[in-house]
C-alpha cells in the first residue's frame, strides 16, 4: 500500500497542472487530475509543461487523469481521497458549484478539502455541506497559463500561502495541523514557496486589494493593465486616478470595517505598479471575457462589497464595478443559453 498521499485535483488549467507536477515532484503525493476540455490531448499526448521552477516537461501525466469526478461512495474500489484540491474558477452563480463538483468524491470526515481560489467567504458552502471536513484556504501568487489543450506555461513562480478556515464544527487544533501538514507534503519537491499562514483573512483581504479592482476594470475595458496605466499620464482625470485608486480605498476601508483587517495606504500603490509595464499583463478576468467565459466576480467584487457595505462603509466605485460586471455575466448567460431574453421578454409582457 502507498504511504503517499492521495489527492484529487479538480481544475487542469495552468495552475491546477503545475500544482499537480509540484506535488508528483515532491514525492509525497499521487496526484488524480479531473480534466474537462483538455482530457483528449492529456490522455493522448500528457502534458507539455514549460515551468520557470520544475523545467520543460513533454509528455508529462500524473497518476490518473479522469475526465469527472469519480463517485467514492458509489463505487467501493476506489480508495478515499486525503485531500480534494480544487483550481477552478469560483463561478457560484452558473452551476455547478463547487459543492455539487465535488460532493461525488468527499468522503465524510477524511478527505480534507483545499480552495486554491480567490475571493471572499468561498469556505462557507463548504462548512455548510461538509461539517465533518477540514477545509484550507490556498491563495496563489503563481503565473501559469495553458496556451492549448495540454500545453502549460508557468512564468511567474509558485507562492503558495495555506491558511486554515477557523470557525467550522471542527476543533481549530486539527484544522491547524492539517493545513501545516499540507505545506509539508507541497514543499517537499525543493522548487516552490509554500508557507502556513495563520491569519487568512489578511492574505485574502490583500490579494483581493488587486483582484477586485484590477481584474474587472480591465476585463470591462478590455485593456490590460499596462494600457490603463499609459491611459493615465494624462493627470487626475485619469482611469488609475477615477476607477483604480478609489475602488482599492475602498477595498482597504471594507477590510479594515467588516475583518478588522489594516491594510496599509502604501498597498494602493504597491499594487497599481504590480506588474511589470513590458508584460502587458492580462488578468484572468480580462482573459475569460475576451474567451466569451464566464467571469468570476461574485467571490471576488461582490463579496467584498456585501462585507464593506454591512460593516457601514460607502462603496460607489466597487459597486458601479459590481453592476457593470454583472451585466456583462448576464450577456455571457445569454451568449450560452442559459438565459433566454425572448422568453423573458413575453413572460413580462403577459403579466
Amino acid at each position: 500500500m502507498s504511504s503517499k498521499a492521495r489527492v484529487l485535483l479538480v481544475g487542469s488549467g495552468g495552475i491546477g497542472t503545475v500544482t499537480a507536477l509540484n506535488l508528483e515532484q515532491g514525492g509525497l503525493a499521487e496526484v488524480t487530475v479531473v480534466c474537462r476540455s483538455n482530457y483528449k490531448a492529456a490522455t493522448e499526448k500528457g502534458f507539455t509543461i514549460d515551468s520557470c521552477e520544475h523545467g520543460k516537461f513533454s509528455g508529462w501525466r500524473p497518476s490518473e487523469i479522469l475526465n469527472k469526478i469519480p463517485d467514492v461512495s458509489a463505487d467501493k474500489s476506489i480508495m478515499p481521497f486525503d485531500y480534494i484540491i480544487v483550481t477552478t474558477k469560483n463561478i457560484p452563480d452558473v452551476p455547478p458549484t463547487v459543492v455539487d463538483l465535488i460532493k461525488p468524491a468527499v468522503t465524510e470526515g477524511h478527505s480534507v478539502i483545499v480552495l486554491i481560489q480567490n475571493g471572499l467567504n468561498i469556505e462557507k458552502p463548504l462548512h455548510k455541506a461538509f461539517p465533518t471536513n477540514v477545509v484550507l484556504s490556498g491563495v496563489s501568487l503563481m503565473g501559469a497559463n495553458e496556451i492549448s489543450h495540454g500545453h502549460i506555461v508557468e512564468e511567474d513562480p509558485d507562492r503558495l500561502f495555506i491558511s486554515p478556515f477557523l470557525g467550522s464544527a471542527i476543533d481549530d487544533e486539527k484544522e491547524i495541523a492539517a493545513a501545516k501538514e499540507f505545506v509539508r507534503i507541497y514543499q517537499a519537491s525543493g522548487k516552490v514557496q509554500c508557507s502556513y499562514e495563520a491569519d487568512v483573512l489578511f492574505i485574502r483581504w490583500r490579494k483581493l486589494m488587486y483582484n477586485a479592482v484590477w481584474n474587472p476594470i480591465c476585463a470591462l475595458t478590455d485593456m490590460d493593465t499596462t494600457r490603463l496605466r499609459l491611459a493615465s499620464e494624462d493627470g487626475p482625470d485619469s482611469p488609475v486616478n477615477l476607477l483604480v485608486k478609489p475602488a482599492m480605498n475602498e477595498v482597504r476601508a471594507a477590510a479594515k470595517a467588516a475583518a478588522n483587517v489594516e491594510l496599509p495606504e502604501s498597498l494602493v500603490q504597491d499594487m497599481i505598479d504590480a506588474d511589470p509595464m513590458e508584460i502587458w499583463c492580462c488578468p484572468s478576468m480580462l482573459q475569460d471575457k475576451r474567451k466569451k467565459r464566464y467571469i468570476e466576480y461574485q467571490n471576488i467584487v461582490g463579496e467584498a462589497l456585501r462585507d464593506g457595505e454591512k460593516a457601514g462603509v460607502a462603496m460607489p466605485t466597487v459597486r458601479t464595478i459590481f453592476g457593470l460586471c454583472k451585466a456583462v455575466q448576464w450577456r455571457t448567460m445569454d451568449h450560452h443559453g442559459l438565459v433566454h431574453p425572448e422568453k423573458m421578454l413575453k413572460e413580462q409582457t403577459k403579466a
